[in-house]
């Protein structure tokens, strides 16, 4: 099977990317996430509140800007009330900035991660995350040109 240069370049950074994921997905030999400075996955029945995040017209996330405690587990019910489709990512602004960058070379990117979702317009969905360390977790849509828009908000983080 013989592919263009330019198919043969998308086949590779694809695998390198999906070879990065699964590094980045075994985390610590102790135990998985646990060393992210972002938290880790929650558990549904260990949820400590409630966030509602609409995600409106004007490119913005209301709330944008959100306290939590270290060790709460929040459960973030995610409505997109826009005309397009919007993702809610949360992350370090290095990784986000370097996924939105890879979302501009494959803006149809699909996302099964406990920390992101994708939501087309009109549609709900929730991630639960459990925030084990004090400080920020940054959250932004990563579909091109909403990041650029100032679609981002801040979870801050209060020490325990």
């Amino acid at each position: 099977m013989q592919f263009s240069r330019s198919k043969s370049r998308q086949i590779i950074a694809i695998a390198s990317m999906l070879a990065s994921g699964l590094a980045m997905a075994g985390g610590n030999h102790a135990g998985g996430h646990h060393d992210s400075p972002i938290g880790e996955p929650g558990v549904a029945s260990k949820v400590s509140r409630t966030i509602q995040v609409d995600m409106i017209n004007g490119m913005r996330f209301i709330p944008s800007d959100i306290q939590v405690k270290q060790g709460e587990t929040i459960r973030f019910v995610l409505k997109n009330t826009d005309s397009v489709k919007h993702e809610f990512s949360l992350g370090t602004k290095q990784e986000l900035l370097e996924h939105y960058e890879v979302m501009k070379k494959f803006p149809d990117m699909e996302h099964d991660e406990p920390n992101k979702i994708s939501l087309a317009p009109g549609k709900q969905g929730e991630v639960i995350w459990k925030f084990t360390k004090a400080g920020a977790v940054d959250f932004a849509c990563l579909h091109v040109g909403h990041f650029d828009a100032g679609m981002k908000g801040l979870v801050k983080v209060a020490a325990r």
